[in-house]
Formats: C-alpha cells, structure tokens, sequence
C-alpha cells in the first residue's frame, strides 16, 4: 500500500506542474500537493509500531487527506485541455479507491 500511495502523491505533484498555475489554481495546487503527499506520510505512520489507537488514527487522517485531495482535485482549473482531464479523472478514481481501501482498514481495526 506505501508504494501505490506514494505513486498516487507523485502522480498528483505531477499533474500540479501540468495545469496553469494562475490566480484560481495556485491555491488549490499547494493544498492538493499537500494533501497528496499527506496520505502516504500518515500512512507510514500508521505502519509504525505505536499502538492499535494511535494507528487507528493515522489511517483516519489518511482517509481524511484522501477525501480533500478528491475536493482540490475537482477544484483545479484544466481549461479544456483533454489530457489534464483524463489525468484528473484517474487521480480522482484512484484517490476512491484509496479511500475505500483505508475504510476497510478503518472497519477491520474496530471502526
């Protein structure tokens, strides 16, 4: 799961230097980048050995830093261009998917 995080923040940096970066986007790309990045750190965490509560609550805020890059991930500006919105589209999939695979972790944990 590390990897295929860590793939999705990369992808989604990635695709902050693809689209223009003006007035309206510039904020919604720091708090994508952000967000992104934040999914696989909290989830690292997570793997480390500090306790069932304490790495219940990293998974959340995995989930929860997910959840806001699905929202800075529709906010973003692509002005049409067709390439930038299959990108998102597939960070907003992929981003779905994470989230319901950190659920599942979240329910088998104890809710």
């Amino acid at each position: 799961m590390e990897i295929r995080f860590f793939k999705f923040a990369e992808r989604s940096r990635d695709f902050c230097r693809s689209v223009k970066w003006d007035i309206i986007n510039t904020e919604y790309i720091k708090q994508l980048i952000r967000s992104s990045g934040s999914v696989s750190a909290n989830y690292i965490e997570a793997s480390d050995d500090l306790g069932r509560a304490d790495e219940k609550m990293k998974i959340k805020v995995s989930r929860r830093e997910t959840k806001e890059s699905i929202q800075w991930l529709s906010l973003i500006l692509t002005y049409g261009n067709e390439q930038l919105e299959a990108e998102r589209k597939w960070l907003i999939d992929e981003a779905e998917q994470i989230r319901k695979i950190l659920s599942a972790i979240i329910n088998k944990l104890g809710g």
